[in-house]
């Protein structure tokens, strides 16, 4: 009986993964014959598991049931998802820590002592520094977008702008985007009648969402690319293009988020696009990069910049 219980469990594992499962598979993964095999399916039936036939090549999938079937984890994934848990406790999304310290407390105590004591470890040896509190969203406002974005139906919201101060929003929202600590909506504006990109910690959606739509096509190859070249691009009070002497591939990991776009030119070369509120901080962005540059289309005071910052080092050599 021991056998079949482990046998069981082991299935119902194997079901919950990869969606399609082939008999043939399955009765080797199990060690079995399709005889029991189609047995232990019929089991798991009775114990109201949906377990599916599937067309074509003769298998087996798990359907959507009523009855919740038991999460069966590996120890890999019982810690990846105690991580997340913690993670999800002290992140960026209001209303959904005390969820997650529930839901983190229930997957403790059914860890085995060995991997309590894991995770354990992992957490006592671990010390969040250096975190810059993220502005709060919450997860009403979260599920209110992503809903209007999948049934493609028009968003109406209000706004406060740091600029321009609060409005009423119209929108054909199109995706959310978590970006280096944020959540942005990107969105076809339709008063303005251009893309637009909105912070959703402040935005207010209103109720009930507008008539569905039909999608428009974004400028650029994806929404997460459109974003970063929104962010870079903004109305900062200092902008510049350089030429980096590096191939993109071998300098995108110095650039990071929102600090400027690369676009490559050929097996030598990148374009970095970035902005910023002084001509200093502009410098520094630049030389962060370590890679050989020269200036393309920049204000003069960024020359200015560059020179001061090369005489401050050649002096600080001087005097060592």
């Amino acid at each position: 009986m021991l056998e079949t219980s482990g046998r069981l469990l082991k299935l119902l594992s194997l079901l919950q993964t990869h969606g399609d499962r082939s008999g043939a598979e399955l009765a080797e993964r199990l060690g079995v014959s399709r005889r029991t095999l189609r047995r232990d399916v019929e089991r798991l039936r009775a114990l109201g598991y949906p377990v599916h036939a599937t067309q074509g090549t003769p298998g087996y999938r798990l359907g959507a049931g009523a009855t919740l079937p038991p999460l069966l984890l590996d120890d890999d994934e019982a810690v990846a998802v105690v991580v997340g848990l913690r993670t999800a406790a002290g992140g960026s999304v209001g209303g959904i820590e005390e969820s997650s310290l529930r839901a983190l407390t229930k997957l403790e105590q059914m860890l085995s002592p060995r991997l309590r004591y894991r995770v354990k470890t992992l957490h006592t040896a671990t010390v969040r520094a250096g975190v810059v509190p993220a502005p709060r969203v919450s997860a009403d406002t979260l599920m209110a977008i992503a809903e209007a974005c999948r049934r493609r139906e028009r968003l109406r919201f209000d706004y406060t702008s740091p600029r321009h101060g609060r409005s009423t929003r119209l929108v054909e929202p199109l995706s959310l985007v978590s970006f280096d600590r944020h959540w942005y909506l990107v969105a076809w504006d339709t008063d303005r009648t251009d893309w637009r990109t909105f912070r959703v910690d402040r935005l207010t959606p209103r109720t009930p969402t507008g008539p569905r739509f039909t999608p428009r096509e974004l400028p650029d190859t994806d929404v997460a690319t459109y974003l970063a070249h929104r962010l870079s691009s903004r109305t900062w009070s200092f902008q510049a293009t350089i030429t980096l002497h590096e191939p993109a591939v071998a300098v995108t990991d110095r650039v990071w988020p929102g600090m400027g776009v690369i676009d490559p030119v050929d097996d030598d070369s990148c374009l970095l696009h970035l902005g910023a509120d002084t001509p200093s901080d502009l410098a520094w962005m630049i030389t962060s990069v370590d890679a050989d540059f020269t200036l393309t289309n920049a204000p003069p005071e960024l020359a200015d910049a560059l020179r001061t910052l090369s005489a401050r080092c050649l002096n600080a050599m001087g005097e060592a």
